[in-house]
């Protein structure tokens, strides 16, 4: 199949282009390198099977071939990248988003959103449900990112209605791996990087509040199952197994080996309680649920920030 992924080069993304190549399909990946890394994408620029532009999907797209699926990934993910980026963040999620459904449009491709368990803001309901409307305040600094991807949804699903594209929104929970951005501000890139320097490990509040962070090799069978599916959406995407912030920090520490301190901050503006999916649809629909175990998959990615900071 002929695969275009925008935003292939970011850490979700370049794991998609992998699972894509390894499967045999072709791949276009469009990316502005804002906050993706080209280095990301060592493995796939080896292979005939693939090609890389750098593009703004927020500007007229370049030619393509044939397409038949289109991941819309693009746009900052990390509240630190978004929060730097603001208007590119919501630039991205609408006119880049009408740009790719028009593209799906004219090649008829399958057309799969890469959404958030950010459009639930800080949930009142607990597993959030694909059912559940969301507690998002739209002024928010937080809200560029949360209203950017609820805006994304609501013009795929127009384009969905009005023009017969075959769409699928994607709803996606905390996800970590090999290839996160170490200066991305996300809770396990945070804990991992202090930790194996040695310095204080913080958490913001208290530590109480959850997340559920699912390994990037589940998510990206996810996702390639959606694209594969016959289904619209909304679905989430994460894994339900949901921690405390502290837990998730000591487990951390204690796998680093490490003998950094906790220090608690204060806790950022709108940041939400408790993050924790119910996947009841994506196990039923997509026959697909995680399989990898936290410790294992923790394991790993501090393995690949160990040999970041070996001396080349």
């Amino acid at each position: 199949m002929n695969i275009l992924i925008a935003g292939g080069a970011g850490f979700l993304g370049s794991h998609l282009v992998d699972a894509h190549i390894a499967r045999g399909d072709v791949v276009t990946v469009f990316d502005n390198l804002s906050t993706g890394k080209l280095h990301n994408l060592d493995a796939a620029l080896q292979t005939p099977l693939f090609s890389f532009s750098e593009v703004d999907i927020c500007d007229p797209l370049p030619p393509t071939g044939s397409i038949d699926i289109i991941y819309h990934l693009a746009s900052p993910a990390s509240p630190k990248a978004y929060l730097q980026r603001p208007l590119e963040t919501l630039r991205v999620g609408s006119e880049g988003t009408f740009r790719l459904l028009e593209l799906a449009r004219s090649n008829r491709a399958r057309f799969v959103l890469a959404s958030t368990s950010e459009v639930y803001g800080d949930p009142l309901v607990h597993p959030q449900t694909e059912t559940y409307r969301g507690n998002v305040e739209p002024t928010s600094p937080r809200s560029v990112y949360d209203e950017a991807k609820r805006f994304a949804e609501a013009s795929t699903s127009a384009f969905a209605r009005e023009h017969s594209v075959n769409t699928a929104i994607a709803r996606i929970f905390n996800t970590y791996g090999p290839r996160l951005d170490t200066a991305d501000g996300r809770v396990v890139s945070n804990f991992i990087t202090q930790a194996l320097a040695g310095s204080d490990v913080t958490i913001y509040g208290t530590g109480k509040q959850t997340r559920s962070l699912c390994f990037v090799s589940d998510m990206v069978s996810a996702l390639m199952a959606l694209a594969d599916a016959d289904l619209p959406g909304p679905i989430n995407l994460g894994n339900p197994d949901e921690r405390s912030v502290l837990e998730i920090a000591q487990i951390i520490i204690e796998a680093c080996s490490s003998n950094s301190p906790i220090k608690f901050e204060a806790l950022p503006t709108d940041d939400p309680a408790r993050r924790c999916p119910d996947i009841g649809r994506a196990r039923s629909l997509l026959s697909w649920e995680p399989v990898m175990d936290l410790r294992q998959g923790l394991d790993e990615t501090i393995q690949w920030f160990r040999l970041l900071n070996q001396p080349k």
